[in-house]
C-alpha cells in the first residue's frame, strides 16, 4: 500500500501525473478516463446498549475506464505503483469485447477544481468520541420514550470524497464534498403485537444538521407505540392524499428509475413505453431531476464523466419531455447528455443514476385536498416499499382514514399498491406545499446507498389500492 503523505502529495502533483498518462496511452483507444479517489469515513452503529460498529477509516485508490469500438474496460486499483498495469488491463479489456462503434455524446472539455461547500461544522474536525455521544444521546431518547420499547438501533455515518478525473478528450477536474447521514428505529412490543418506528435523515450542509434531531429520534418511537393499539386499515380501494415525504419516494422509486436512460436503451419495452411526448399526468404535473440545485444530497458540479450537472425536466404540463443521461445513452438515443452518469466509489463504473429528483409543488391548499372524500386515506412518511418496473407497493410510517372531507382515526399497515403510470393520470390535485426529503440512499447495479435528494408537494390521488400488511422494507 502506498503510504498516505506520499499518495496525498501525487494527488496534489495529479495534473501532471494523469496528463502524461493520458498522453502516453490514450492512441489506443477511443476515449481513456482515469479517476483518482480519496475516501475518509466515519460509521458507528449502536443497537440497543452495544455498539456493532465504531470505525474511521481512509480509503485511496482509482479506476480506469477505456473504450475501443464501443466496448468498454474497467480496472481499479488502490496501489499507484500499479496504475500503469491496470491501464494496460482496461484497454485489452476494451479492444477484445469492442466491436461496434464508440458513440458519445459530446461535452466541452473542462479544467476546473470544485468544492461543494459547507455551511457549517466539517464532520472530520468532530471527535470520534463526540459522533458516538451524540448516537447514545439519541439512543437514550428512543429508549426512554415508553417501556414497550424493546429494540432501538441508531447510525451515524460520514463521508468527505475528493475525486480528481482525467479524460482523453483534455478534460482535468477534481471535485469534493462532504455527505452525513443518520438513520434511526425503534420497534415496540405488546404481547404478540410487534410494531417498527423509522426516521432517516442526511446533509452535505454542515455537521450540525444532525445535532438538533430530538424530536425526529422521539417520532420514530412514537410511530412505534401508537401502531401498537391501531386497527389495521381495511383494505380497498380508496383516494389517497400523501404527503410530501411519500411523493419524494414515489417519484424516486416508481418513475425516476424509469426515466434514466439505460433502463430505456437496454429494454425496447421500456422505450416504448416511456416515448417522449406521451402524456402521462394531469396538466399540472411538473417533474424533474437535476444535480445543479445547491444544498441538496444529490448535487455536485461534474458527474463522474465530468459532465457538468444540470436540471432535466422529465415531464411537463403532464407531457414526457425527458430522461437521464451518462454519455453513452445519450449518443446512443441521440439526445443531449444530463450530468447523471454516476458511481459510488472507484471500484464501480458510472452508471445513469437520479440525483436531486422532485415533483413541483401546485397550487391547491393542502387543505383542500381532502375535500370531497367520503372515505379515503390519508398517508405520512415511510416505513419501506418496492418497486417491479411499472408497479410499486409503498408503506407508510403513520395515516389516518378520511371521513366526509376530515380526517379522522388513525389506522396502521397502509400499504400503497399500483403502476406507476396509472397512478400519474389518476393525481386528482397538487398541494402548494413542498419538502425536500434528505434521506435517500439509492441503490442499483450493485452500487447501493448512492446518496439523493426527493422532493414534492402533497397529493390527491384518486383509486389506490390499499392493503392492510405492511410492505417490506
Amino acid at each position: 500500500m502506498v503510504p498516505y503523505l506520499q499518495m496525498q502529495n501525487l494527488l496534489v502533483d495529479a495534473q501532471n501525473l494523469l496528463s502524461d498518462l493520458i498522453a502516453r496511452y490514450s492512441s489506443r483507444v477511443d476515449y481513456l478516463m482515469i479517476r483518482l479517489e480519496e475516501d475518509e469515513e466515519t460509521d458507528i452503529l449502536l443497537r440497543g446498549d452495544k455498539v456493532e460498529t465504531l470505525s474511521e477509516s481512509i480509503s485511496i485508490g482509482g479506476h480506469i475506464r477505456a473504450c475501443y469500438k464501443g466496448g468498454w474496460g474497467l480496472s481499479s486499483f488502490n496501489r499507484l505503483a500499479t496504475i500503469e498495469d491496470r491501464i494496460e488491463e482496461a484497454i485489452a479489456a476494451a479492444r477484445m469485447v469492442g466491436d461496434e462503434e464508440t458513440v458519445l455524446a459530446p461535452v466541452k472539455s473542462v479544467q476546473a477544481v470544485c468544492q461543494l461547500p459547507l455551511t457549517g461544522s466539517d464532520p472530520r474536525k468532530i471527535p470520534l468520541s463526540q459522533k458516538k455521544e451524540l448516537c447514545d444521546r439519541y439512543t437514550d431518547l428512543l429508549r426512554s420514550f415508553d417501556h414497550r420499547i424493546t429494540t432501538t438501533s441508531v447510525r451515524y455515518g460520514d463521508s468527505a470524497q475528493r475525486v480528481i478525473l482525467a479524460t482523453s478528450e483534455g478534460s482535468l477536474i477534481e471535485q469534493s464534498w462532504v455527505d452525513m447521514e443518520m438513520r434511526f428505529a425503534a420497534t415496540a412490543r405488546n404481547g404478540e403485537t410487534v410494531q417498527t418506528g423509522r426516521e432517516t435523515t442526511g446533509s452535505r450542509k454542515a455537521y450540525e444538521d444532525l445535532t438538533a434531531l430530538d424530536e425526529q429520534v422521539k417520532s420514530a418511537a412514537q410511530m412505534a407505540v401508537v401502531a401498537l393499539s391501531l386497527p389495521s386499515v381495511k383494505g380497498d380501494t380508496y383516494t389517497v392524499v400523501i404527503d410530501p415525504i411519500l411523493t419524494g419516494l414515489f417519484v424516486h422509486e416508481a418513475f425516476g428509475h424509469l426515466s434514466e436512460a439505460d433502463m430505456a436503451y437496454e429494454n425496447p419495452d421500456v422505450l416504448e413505453v416511456m416515448t417522449l411526448g406521451r402524456r402521462f399526468g394531469p396538466k399540472a404535473l411538473q417533474i424533474f431531476d437535476g444535480a445543479a440545485p445547491e444544498g441538496h444530497r444529490g448535487s455536485y458540479f461534474y458527474d463522474d464523466e465530468g459532465t457538468p450537472a444540470t436540471t432535466t425536466q422529465l415531464i411537463q404540463d403532464g407531457v414526457l419531455v425527458g430522461r437521464l443521461h451518462s454519455r453513452e445513452t445519450a449518443g446512443k438515443l441521440d439526445e443531449a447528455p444530463t450530468g447523471n452518469a454516476r458511481c459510488l466509489n472507484y471500484l464501480y463504473a458510472p452508471i445513469v443514476r437520479m440525483t436531486n429528483t422532485w415533483i413541483e409543488r401546485g397550487t391547491t391548499p393542502v387543505a383542500d385536498l381532502f375535500y370531497g372524500i367520503k372515505e379515503g386515506v390519508y398517508a405520512r412518511n415511510w416505513l419501506g416499499g418496492m418497486t417491479n418496473g411499472e408497479m410499486f407497493t409503498f408503506s407508510a410510517g403513520e395515516a389516518w382514514m378520511i371521513r366526509n372531507g376530515k380526517i379522522a382515526e388513525p389506522v396502521k399497515d397502509v400499504t400503497l399498491s399500483g403502476n406507476v403510470f396509472q397512478t400519474l393520470t389518476d393525481i386528482e390535485a397538487i398541494g402548494d406545499d413542498f419538502y425536500w426529503d434528505e434521506s435517500g440512499g439509492c441503490g442499483k447495479g450493485g452500487q447501493n446507498g448512492l446518496p439523493v435528494g426527493c422532493g414534492g408537494p402533497s397529493l390527491r390521488i384518486r383509486d389506490v389500492v390499499v392493503g392492510g400488511e405492511a410492505a417490506e422494507g
